[in-house]
């Protein structure tokens, strides 16, 4: 039975595993090289002090997917639109993980009292672009080739939701 639970310090090796294999197979992030642990856990105190939501997904003890929200921007006036981050490890692909990491997102996105949850995606990820509009995003520009991974230009499709 899967369990959807707030992320814990524990869980940065885990969740750093997870990330390293899209930055070394795909274009799910633009990352370039691999993440160390150290950074994982500086990423996951500051998610934590800022109050930003993290989330695991686990199967049967083992974390299987991650989800975030990070400020979208530094500036002030942006502290209430957040960057909606999900990744769930290769294996366990189209099983509804997503969905469910992105349903509790949502619910505390909503909780935190943010106005606006974005998605920046690759464009060629239509998976993630899908699990997106299922709930209730929308396709609200495109940036052309503002990402070069693996030898190839890359665009970046810009999802909105309005909560």
């Amino acid at each position: 039975m899967l369990h959807v639970l707030p992320a814990q310090f524990k869980n940065c090796q885990a969740i750093s595993s997870i990330y390293n294999y899209y930055v070394e197979t795909s274009t799910a992030t633009f990352a370039l090289e691999n993440e160390t642990l150290g950074e994982r856990e500086l990423w996951f105190r500051e998610h934590f002090e800022a109050a930003l939501p993290v989330i695991v997904a686990e199967l049967e003890g083992s974390i299987i997917g991650f989800a975030s929200l990070s400020f979208y921007h530094q500036r002030c006036g942006y502290k209430k639109t957040v960057e909606a981050s999900i990744y769930i490890d290769h294996n366990f692909l189209q099983r509804g993980f997503g969905r469910a990491l992105m349903q509790e997102l949502m619910t505390a996105a909503a909780g935190c009292g943010y106005h606006a949850v974005l998605g920046l995606i690759c464009s060629e990820n239509l998976g993630s672009v899908k699990l997106m509009r299922q709930f209730g995003f929308e396709d609200v520009g495109c940036l052309r080739e503002v990402g070069n991974k693996f030898d190839r230009w890359l665009d970046v499709q810009l999802l909105q939701r309005i909560l």
